[in-house]
């Protein structure tokens, strides 16, 4: 039994036979499985996950990467995180693989269509594949979604899957997919959910940046796909009103939902505070981590109350809000209190 009194579906995690610090999930199989196997979403905290080692951050000269065309990471058993290879397109977007008991939910489907650059349906085929393997099924069904159907570069991906046995894709005009998440009477205010099986994955409309903007929250991981609404990276705003609307529900929102990351669609900053690749580069060696902690939602929030109103850009440590400005927007105004220093050059 836990501290609060429920029980814990796949052991416990304070059992001597656990070495320090060890944290169970539901990540053993049997080994000798009869029929399906089936996995039980519901835990204390945020299940275990790791992203064990840093993204391939691309070359000098594009032409001669030899990196692998879209990169996976295992987050957890049925959570797969992966990138495009920043040398197939600048903006190196992040897709987001989840799986529940019934089902597969693909977030997002990267800035290239041809799949002879960007193999996205290969790979997702070869991860289903295996997953299926693993848990003794013949297929499971995949829902296919986008945090943004105008997203440019996020939504090109989405020919490669059309046709796909057993797929559904979210539809891209704005008000058959707010049919499609059953959210056509509550825009913006209300949640949508997609049931994967026992991992009920809530859809969070956030426009701003897009007007047909969403975010995913898995309860599972307690991670939040945020899309291009936030990330460690410049953030274009379309629509001030609809964008700090979007991150004061977010805020509110995370009240009640406790979130372990917030992983947005890119990564453009550097390491140092306040400080990001110029657009179209393919070489990125000193870039921030993806995963950025829940306290960003209320650092936007300000930060985007600041802008309202105004066409400005304005640098935070870990994200830029450009309003109403050009992408290639520069400033010399630096956040108060943050160390202004520049990466070392890499050659």
């Amino acid at each position: 039994m836990s501290a609060t009194g429920s029980r814990y579906p796949n052991g416990d995690p304070n059992a001597p036979l656990n070495p320090v610090g060890a944290k169970n999930t539901d990540s053993c199989l049997p080994l000798h499985r009869k029929g399906e196997v089936v996995h039980t979403y519901t835990c204390e905290g945020p299940a275990a996950g790791n992203i064990p080692f840093r993204w391939i951050y691309g070359s000098s000269i594009a032409a001669k990467n030899r990196d692998p065309r879209v990169q996976v990471m295992q987050y957890n058993e049925d959570t797969y995180l992966m990138r495009e290879n920043v040398c197939v397109h600048w903006e190196a977007p992040f897709t987001y693989l989840l799986f529940g008991n019934r089902g597969a939910l693909l977030i997002d489907t990267g800035a290239t269509a041809e799949a002879k650059w960007y193999p996205l349906r290969v790979t997702v085929d070869a991860i289903v594949s295996r997953w299926c393997a693993i848990r003794g099924r013949k297929d499971v069904p995949l829902t296919v979604v986008m945090t943004s159907g105008e997203d440019m570069a996020q939504n090109q991906g989405l020919t490669q899957f059309v046709g796909r046995p057993n797929t559904t894709l979210a539809p891209q005009p704005l008000a058959a997919m707010k049919q499609f998440y059953k959210l056509e009477a509550s825009w913006p205010a209300g949640v949508g959910k997609i049931d994967l099986g026992d991992r009920v994955i809530e859809v969070i409309p956030t426009p701003g940046t897009h007007k047909d903007g969403v975010s995913f929250y898995d309860p599972y991981t307690d991670l939040l796909f945020t899309g291009d609404l936030i990330f460690p990276g410049k953030v274009n705003v379309s629509n001030d009103r609809d964008y700090v609307a979007s991150l004061q529900r977010l805020v509110e929102w995370n009240k009640t939902r406790p979130v372990k990351w917030v992983m947005g669609g890119h990564i453009e900053m550097q390491f140092v505070p306040g400080k990001a690749y110029p657009r179209f580069a393919t070489y990125k060696p000193y870039e921030r981590l993806l995963q950025m902690e829940p306290a960003v939602l209320a650092d936007a929030l300000s930060s985007a109350q600041e802008v309202q109103g105004k066409q400005m850009m304005l640098v935070r440590p870990d994200f830029m809000l450009l309003n109403g400005v050009s992408p290639d927007q520069k400033t010399t105004v630096f956040p108060a209190g943050v160390p202004n220093i520049n990466a070392p050059r890499p050659f």
